[in-house]
């Protein structure tokens, strides 16, 4: 292995935290810029190409000779050779100027510094793009790339009198970004010299984050757009776990929309077969599956849809032998049952394994949709007993195959279970706890009902001892809404 000295041009000398020279082992000129860009983060890149090419606007010397007369990248080479790499040049009297000017008016502070600053408060930025941060971040950094940077960071750094530390690869952009943030209105921004390429040469921490790939970039795009949702919120959704309870009505409308949205996990549960009767409202299935499992149905529309989710089929009727065991692991509940034994059932588990219970009904035009959590750390809620602590006699209790519902009217109360397991998840806004939401289609009205948890409920009131499970008599039909 040889060692040779690399001469650094001007415009790449914020990646090398100034250096001119480095000294680098290689056996070729492509082992020797791959060591040089393993060590100087975002070097590499801007000499060769995606596709392994030396770039068009640069050149590499090997001594006095330009290695592409040579054998080009696989050109060998010896102890105390000198390469030098050599961009096209435009002139930049204007751009140093314009640099010039920024470090006059933008403070800048070392890595060590602006490492202390984080720990007095300050906040890090870093304005890097997604593929510049892969090889690595500051700890604790916010990263917004530049192109949105005026647009979020409000968002994200809602305090303008908090010190701001601005950092990119090599100094450069920060500073055309710090100045962009005192135009905001930001009292205290400073620029982080020598960018991360010094921030990591000189031992400071950092972390590898985690990105969206390409590809889920692309499909969750209008997500990331959100300062809501960002890229730390669809990964969120995508570590989550939902599980559906029914695959019928309600359950159709509310899966495809969770899948679309990226839940990692989607569990289905649901005994039942494709009818010919299911088609006029639940969307997940077709006429050519009529008479084939509703979970296998679900299966394939769900995948096909989004097959970077796992979906999780349960070919079973939910009871209190297997109720725990499907519904551990799983963060949020989204009852589309249409049944009460199996609306008690679910609530009494969820309340068990504090789980949220997000609930749906629907009959003929008119729907609900609430969040049963007793847990949830914001303010206590009441759980479905609450509100109703035993269930009514059949008479009073109609299922769909005998009263009939308006086949669009699951899809507005599913979607509107979407919206709240999405809430839940990203723990964004204000959720339907101690509320109900009421949907009347013929008068096209929303109401919303408040309820209080009750402080005798036996099982979610306070000190309650779970007092188990109870199998009520079957007063629904069994098929899914």
């Amino acid at each position: 292995m040889s060692t040779v000295t690399v001469r650094i041009p001007t415009p790449l000398r914020p990646l090398t935290a100034g250096a001119d020279t480095v000294r680098v082992e290689g056996e070729t000129i492509d082992d020797v810029l791959k060591t040089l860009g393993t060590t100087h983060a975002g070097l590499l890149e801007r000499i060769i190409s995606p596709q392994g090419e030396l770039r068009s606007f640069v050149n590499i010397y090997l001594g006095s000779d330009n290695v592409r007369s040579l054998d080009g990248l696989a050109t060998s080479v010896s102890d105390d050779d000198v390469v030098s790499i050599v961009p096209a040049i435009a002139g930049g009297a204007a751009r140093d100027r314009r640099l010039s000017e920024l470090r006059a008016a933008i403070p800048e502070v070392t890595p060590t510094d602006a490492v202390q600053l984080q720990k007095q408060g300050a906040a890090v930025l870093d304005v890097r793009e997604p593929d510049e941060i892969l090889p690595g971040s500051p700890v604790g950094a916010y990263r917004l790339g530049r192109g949105y940077l005026e647009l979020r960071v409000e968002d994200v750094i809602p305090d303008m009198n908090r010190t701001v530390l601005v950092m990119c690869s090599g100094g450069t952009r920060s500073l055309f970004a710090a100045e962009a943030l005192v135009r905001l209105g930001y009292q205290d921004v400073r620029s982080v010299v020598g960018g991360f390429a010094r921030w990591k040469n000189d031992g400071q921490p950092f972390e590898i984050p985690r990105v969206l790939d390409a590809s889920a970039r692309e499909r969750y795009s209008r997500h990331l757009l959100m300062p809501e949702v960002g890229e730390r919120g669809q990964l969120q959704l995508i570590d989550s776990k939902v599980l559906l309870v029914g695959a019928g009505g309600l359950g159709s409308p509310a899966a495809f929309y969770l899948a679309a949205a990226g839940i990692g996990t989607l569990g289905v549960v649901d005994d039942d077969v494709v009818d010919r009767s299911n088609l006029q409202r639940q969307i997940l299935h077709t006429e050519a599956r009529v008479g084939t499992s509703k979970v296998a149905s679900a299966r394939e529309t769900l995948q096909a849809l989004n097959p970077t989710i796992n979906v999780v089929g349960y070919k079973t009727r939910l009871d209190s032998s297997n109720v725990d065991e499907i519904f551990t692991g799983y963060n949020v509940v989204v009852d589309g049952s249409d049944n009460f034994p199996t609306r008690y059932l679910v609530n009494d588990a969820c309340v068990k394994l504090n789980i949220p219970n997000v609930h749906g009904a629907v009959y003929r035009f008119e729907g609900q949709v609430s969040v049963f959590w007793p847990a949830w750390k914001e303010r206590r809620g009441p759980c479905y007993r609450c509100l109703y602590p035993e269930p009514p006699p059949a008479e009073m209790a109609p299922s769909c195959a005998e009263a009939g519902v308006l086949g669009i009217l699951p899809g507005v109360i599913g979607l509107l279970q979407a919206v709240e397991t999405i809430k839940i998840v990203l723990a964004v806004g204000d959720p339907l706890i101690g509320r109900m939401l009421y949907y009347d289609a013929l008068r096209a009205q929303f109401t919303e009902f408040k309820f209080d948890a009750n402080a005798e409920c036996s099982y979610c009131s306070e000190g309650a001892t779970f007092p188990g499970y109870v199998d009520y008599e079957q007063l629904c039909s069994a098929s899914n809404t």
